[in-house]
Parts: C-alpha cells; structure tokens; sequence
C-alpha cells in the first residue's frame, strides 16, 4: 500500500490551541475525554509531553489511557474536508468488507484508526490514524501516491504527519517536540500489524462529532 520517507513532527501539547491539539481530533469532537486525559503530564495546568521508555511499553506515566496512545495523523480529512471527502475513491481499501458502501457517508470515516508501519535507523513501530494533518487536509497524492511525492505543506519544517509521544519514544527520535527526517512508512492491514506494545490497547471507535458526549464505545 502506498507510503513514503519523509519528515515527521512529534506532537505539540496545547490544548488552548485554536485547532484544539489534543482535546479535539478531525474524527472524534471528544478525544481527550475518550483518550482518558492529558497524554503525558500536566504542569501548571497545561498538557506537556514527556519522555517515553520501553520499559512501560513506552505509555504515559502519570495516567492510563483508555484508547492506543500510538496514533498518528496523516494529510487528508476525508470525512470535513470536502476536496479530500471527494477523493475518497481513490482509498486503496475504500472497496474492502467494512468499508464498501461509504463513500457518501459524511459519518464514516475511511481514515480512523487504519494502521501505519514506521520505520526509522532500524526501529520499526506500529500507530493507528486518529487526526489529520499537519496544515494539510486533502493532500492526496502525498497520502496515497507512489511514495515518490512529498507533502505539499511547507509548514512545521515540512512535515508529512504528526506522531504521538508513545511513536516518537518507540522511533528513538532526539527531540520530544520537533521534527525528524529519514522516516518511511506504509499503511498495513489489521492482519499484518505484529504483536507489540501497539497492540496493548487498539483503538476501535469510529467517527464522532455528536453532540451528546462521548459514547461508551
């Protein structure tokens, strides 16, 4: 399936940005209540990232999270955003059973919780999608190209996703909060992801933007 080597952003906790980083997700209007909380440590109020080890299977240290904390976001919104909602066609897997039938359907989202494989100076960790981005939302050649196109975005150093602190400590990346060249990835089917930390909590509620509250789910 289609992938790429590119750069990648860690993620930056703020949840008073104006995109609501870390409270909301393009697919789940409730991420950090059905996350569990801050995904990392709150220090004067404020959710801040921390160091990740193998030794906790790279999880948070001061909460336990209810949904996979390796999670990744990739360029494309295909249910908000309508240049991406229109080429959703073009999803290698929009035809598979769970899938088929959907492409209309501003509620189902194609991109959620789908698998990532990433690979960086032989460390190879697994993340399932839960936003979009970064700056970008229909970038579909980059996403589902030949592997040969970069992001379109020039934005956060040119960054073709963002990645969770759980992924960046797993990667063995340098900085907790930055940007880190020579990573490939690829999307892979439920089926081919391995055992591992990534597998200790798998993700598996779909899209929700209700207004309800989040669902037991």
């Amino acid at each position: 399936m289609p992938g790429g080597d590119d750069l990648l952003g860690g993620e930056i906790y703020d949840p008073a940005a104006a995109d609501g980083s870390q409270v909301i997700s393009a697919y789940d209007g409730w991420w950090y209540e059905r996350f569990g909380g801050c995904d990392g440590v709150i220090e004067d109020g404020v959710c801040q990232t921390e160091p990740r080890t193998a030794e906790n299977g790279f999880f948070p240290t001061s909460m336990t999270p209810k949904q996979n904390p390796f999670y990744l976001d990739l360029p494309f919104d295909d249910v908000n955003n309508d240049a991406a909602f229109a080429q959703r066609g073009r999803i290698p897997w929009a035809d598979d059973p769970g899938y088929a039938g959907n492409l209309e359907n501003r509620e189902f989202s194609y991109m959620k919780n789908r698998w990532v494989q990433l690979q960086y100076k032989g460390s190879t960790c697994y993340a399932q999608i839960q936003d979009a981005g970064p700056a970008e939302y229909d970038d579909v050649d980059y996403v589902f190209g030949d592997g040969n196109t970069g992001p379109k975005s020039t934005r956060f150093n040119g960054a073709g996703m963002d990645v969770s602190p759980a992924v960046v400590g797993c990667l063995g990346f340098t900085e907790l909060n930055g940007t880190q060249t020579g990573v490939s990835w690829r999307f892979v089917d439920d089926v081919d992801v391995p055992d591992g930390p990534w597998k200790t909590i798998v993700t598996g509620s779909g899209y929700d933007w209700s207004s309800g509250g989040p669902a037991a789910k």
